[in-house]
């Protein structure tokens, strides 16, 4: 009687995975490395295996971890004028700002920049009170898991949160992107450089610059005379200067400029927003 051929023939690697779905990881740990060896046996390629660990790993991640500071937030005041606040709006490009009243810790909505668009038909500007186009401000505390928060911006249709401490002060601000970017990594947006450039020129005279960009190739773009014998690219310069790895909106100076970081992860930094120091 033969014995089937099957039976002496090395399990592919889908029964392999089926079987050890079958009996569960007993922990995340184990559920990794499941996932890891399908990596290594090419059933995940990388991007699908960063996106599901950072899928997994995202609930043991508090608001905390990720937010933007209270130190970093850029805000509007109530009582300033668009005159006054524009150039703010226009120099950040970003989306979304909280409107504040007396302190930082008084936060009475959220500005969205695309409700500033009437201002365009606006003949006095004086007329607009910035108080009759606020959205409503979202809270949640310091402590709150990120997959909860990821789930409540989905269900309320809410894309920042105010960050408040265990005293009810601001600590800082989330954003859905900031969730999304631990899961997906980088997030570009259509303020980022253009593939084929490292540096993108601001109209506010700062500019945006990759963290890849080689050092030879920012010393000829800014006439600067940066050392490339320790460090290759840019990125490499500005995270020696911080000593760790910075997160999104931490700010350094090296000569004459200040370098605040746009976009970084878990691993690196991706995106700089660069201003002469010396004009």
């Amino acid at each position: 009687m033969s014995e089937d051929r099957s039976s002496n023939e090395p399990k592919s690697w889908l029964n392999k995975l089926t079987q050890a779905f079958a009996h569960e990881p007993k922990n995340r740990q184990e559920l990794l490395e499941v996932l890891r060896e399908a990596h290594q046996n090419k059933l995940l390629d990388s991007e699908a295996l960063a996106i599901v660990e950072g899928a997994i790993q995202v609930a043991d991640l508090q608001v905390r971890d990720i937010m933007v500071p209270r130190s970093q937030m850029i805000s509007i005041k109530a009582n300033q004028t668009p005159k006054e606040f524009l150039p703010s709006i226009i120099d950040a490009a970003h989306s979304r700002y909280p409107v504040v009243g007396e302190s930082l810790d008084d936060v009475i909505g959220i500005l969205l920049a695309k409700d500033l668009l009437p201002l365009v038909l606006l003949d006095q500007q004086p007329s607009f009170n910035i108080k009759d186009v606020l959205r409503p401000a979202t809270f949640v505390p310091e402590s709150k898991r990120l997959n909860v928060l990821l789930r409540e911006f989905r269900a309320n249709h809410n894309h920042m949160a105010v960050v408040i401490d265990e005293y009810g002060g601001v600590a800082g601000l989330v954003t859905i992107e900031d969730v999304l970017e631990q899961i997906v990594g980088d997030i570009e947006d259509e303020h980022d450089v253009e593939e084929d450039s490292y540096v993108k020129p601001l109209p506010s005279g700062d500019f945006l610059v990759k963290a890849l960009t080689p050092i030879d190739s920012f010393n000829e773009s800014f006439d600067t005379q940066f050392s490339d014998d320790e460090f290759d690219t840019v990125g490499g310069l500005v995270m020696s200067a911080f000593g760790h790895l910075p997160k999104r909106n931490e700010v350094t100076e090296i000569g004459e400029f200040r370098f605040r970081v746009l976009n970084a992860d878990s691993r690196r930094i991706h995106l700089l927003r660069l201003t002469p120091l010396v004009r």
